[in-house]
């Protein structure tokens, strides 16, 4: 047999071709449709005919949704320890204000697709939960409660991921207005201060756990 093992070339005109190409267009549709569906609501067919190519190229790059899915969106397009570094440079009073603000650049830099994502997937997907706790918990707020050295920072971590997923959820996922369309300065002026008390602030009477 000859070593035409492949497709031929031209054989799927209009098509995108079986490269590189093929494989980032696949990753572009997927956030978008994870982004819009969740995991359980996107389908290959429906990721496929967004990135113009056929079903089969989703298996032939990535094996199946679930790859799919662990590519585009879990492996997150962050450095946590960039992000820690940045957000440890500048007064201790003012970390509230610098957390907000850069975790409402970086999420609006990224078309807002893979926070909601990641949200729209958390029910049906286990993974997901587990990528946006190691990543938003584990690898930064964790990180700056010990550089802090913050009382109950197991307690101030989880406050602060509530309000952060929070932001994210009205902001990028429901798009409750005027939330959803206000500018950076606007959000860190609003919400800062409540962030503030989470990292350093009085919680009032609580355990010792």
């Amino acid at each position: 047999m000859s070593t035409t093992d492949q497709p031929k070339a031209g054989k799927r005109r209009g098509r995108r071709p079986a490269g590189q190409d093929t494989r980032a267009a696949l990753l572009a549709a997927a956030r978008a449709e994870f982004s819009e569906n969740g995991y359980e609501g996107a389908t290959v067919r429906a990721i496929a005919a967004r990135a113009g190519v056929d079903a089969a190229m989703v298996n032939h790059w990535f094996g199946g949704k679930e790859t799919l899915f662990a590519q585009s969106v879990l492996q997150l397009p962050f450095d946590p320890q960039d992000i820690v570094h940045t957000l440890l440079e500048g007064d201790r009073d003012t970390l509230g204000a610098r957390i907000i603000r850069r975790f409402v650049t970086v999420w609006d830099s990224a078309s807002g697709q893979t926070f909601p994502a990641l949200i729209r997937s958390l029910a049906n997907h286990d993974k997901a939960a587990a990528a946006l706790r190691d990543f938003l918990i584990e690898n930064i707020l964790d990180t700056i409660m010990t550089r802090i050295e913050a009382d109950h920072p197991q307690l101030r971590a989880t406050l602060c991921a509530s309000q952060l997923i929070g932001i994210g959820m009205v902001r990028y996922v429901a798009r409750f207005e005027p939330l959803a369309s206000s500018d950076v300065e606007t959000m860190v002026a609003a919400v800062a201060p409540t962030l503030q008390r989470y990292l350093t602030g009085d919680l009032g009477s609580i355990s010792s756990n």
